[in-house]
């Protein structure tokens, strides 16, 4: 949220009878409230704080014999090739050699990225949409 918002929530809290107004952005929470005796309303800007629970102690899984496939580019990352089609592989569905796997855009242009093995999708690592660097893993094939 940046101050301009802010001035702007001010200004709506003065113009009106609303006595207080809480917004929550980012994990930003910005609360205005106008006393009764105040005429400018105050300001209480809270950063929201999550707890993280501690992962449980688990030994880590051999991936060694899996195929990692890596971003060849930095990029976003698709999983489909439009919102409202069915994405290119999920975990479990069988790939081909050259079977794509997900595009990445780059400067604008779409890069389909395809399988170099055969095998069984384990793990997508990435989320739609999510940038990708040079070399991050993207998927874990099993080619057995």
């Amino acid at each position: 949220m940046n101050l301009d918002e802010i001035r702007a929530l001010i200004d709506l809290l003065k113009d009106t009878d609303i006595s207080e107004i809480e917004i929550e952005r980012e994990g930003v929470k910005v609360r205005l409230r106008r006393e009764k005796q105040q005429q400018e309303p105050s300001v209480e800007v809270v950063e929201k704080r999550v707890a993280i629970p501690e992962a449980p102690s688990v030994e880590p899984e051999d991936t060694s014999h899996l195929f990692t496939v890596t971003s060849p580019i930095v990029g976003t990352f698709y999983s489909a090739p439009s919102p409202d089609a069915e994405p290119f592989v999920e975990v479990g569905s069988r790939v081909k050699v050259g079977q794509v796997l997900c595009i990445i855009e780059a400067m604008k242009l779409m890069n389909e990225i395809e399988s170099e093995v055969e095998g069984t999708v384990v793990r997508i690592l990435v989320e739609n949409g999510q940038s990708v660097e040079y070399g991050e893993p993207l998927f874990l094939i099993d080619p057995a």
